[in-house]
């Protein structure tokens, strides 16, 4: 089993690093979402590289964009 590294933990998200992957020898970055009445972590979205991950992490807005949430709301006034 491959231990896991929290990176950052925001709301009920959680991106980690979970090894390397064995076909490019690069790290193994995931986006994990914590179930509301279990309290478990689950993965939701594994990134294509670490840029990626980084600007999912800076930018929670787009965290949502990539799990189908409302996201990037704008005021119609």
């Amino acid at each position: 089993m491959t231990a896991v590294k929290v990176l950052a933990q925001v709301e009920d998200f959680r991106f980690v690093e979970k090894g390397i992957i064995e076909l490019n020898g690069m790290p193994d970055y995931r986006l994990q979402v914590q179930n509301w009445y279990t309290k478990a972590w689950r993965d939701a979205y594994l990134f294509d590289n670490e840029t990626q991950c980084a600007t999912a992490m800076s930018d929670l807005e787009y965290t949502k964009w990539l799990l189908n949430r409302p996201c990037y709301v704008r005021d119609d006034e």
